[in-house]
């Protein structure tokens, strides 16, 4: 059922980047054993980049050198009105990584809500950045 006060609205790239700015939480799709997976993950983005921590495992593995997308949304259900703003692009694991920019990303303070010592990093760089907002008229 569709809400016929409602409409779809294409978020500016700008505000796209404010919008992933924000940090908190996200979701990670990657295709593991040929099928895809969606993990939720603490992260934080800067210079085009998204940065999160996790423990070695299947993201870890299923992200690293491969193509992925990563979305974060708002929803207010009493209003039906809400938010989602999707990366894709590559991501890496920069767990030991030397270079500067993996460096500067671990240096970031992603702060992880589920417990573990998420010693790991991914990086995943920036193709598209992608947003659209569903408002009342």
């Amino acid at each position: 059922m569709t809400e016929e006060g409602n409409s779809y609205e294409e978020i500016g790239e700008a505000e796209c980047l404010d919008l992933l700015r924000s940090g908190g939480l996200g979701r990670l799709a990657v295709v593991a054993g040929g099928r895809p997976e969606i993990f939720p993950v603490n992260y934080l983005f800067d210079e085009g980049r998204v940065a999160i921590r996790t423990d070695p495992g299947t993201k870890l593995t299923a992200a690293a050198l491969a193509k992925v997308a990563f979305e974060i949304d708002r929803v207010d259900e009493a209003e039906r009105t809400g938010w989602s703003v999707v990366v894709r692009g590559t991501a890496y694991d920069i767990s030991d990584s030397l270079d500067e920019v993996s460096r500067l990303m671990r240096d970031l303070p992603v702060h992880t809500w589920a417990p573990g010592d998420k010693s790991a990093w991914i990086r995943i760089e920036a193709d598209t950045i992608t947003g659209r907002r569903i408002r009342r008229r």
